[in-house]
């Protein structure tokens, strides 16, 4: 049996991922990334006319992963992936602070 072979890159200032990048390991078209940027689910990094051209951090292909993961599990929108990431963002953000502050409920 033939071992498969895999080529990875290191994300980070240094190696940001270009949107043709961030469309293939999100298994879609450079379209699809226009459309993030347009609902605000990940943020271009480095401004240029072309989308070709844009550039994007690690964290936005997280952004970008679990966009399509609710377009594929739960059959939303883009508008509404958009809402529900920001939401879920915002419960971990107000949940550390509770937790900081010595106030987090056991769940």
């Amino acid at each position: 049996m033939a071992n498969p072979s895999f080529d990875t890159t290191t994300l980070g200032a240094a190696h940001p991922l270009r949107a043709g990048e961030l469309a293939h390991a999100c298994g879609a078209e450079i379209d699809w990334v226009v459309q993030l940027v347009e609902v605000g689910i990940v943020e271009v990094r480095s401004p240029a006319e072309r989308p070709d051209d844009w550039c994007f951090h690690s964290a936005d292909l997280q952004c970008a992963l679990d966009a399509r993961r609710l377009e594929r599990d739960f059959g939303v929108g883009l508008d509404a992936a958009a809402l529900i990431l920001d939401l879920e963002h915002e419960v971990r953000r107000l949940k550390a602070l509770l937790t900081a502050r010595g106030l987090a409920r056991e769940i």
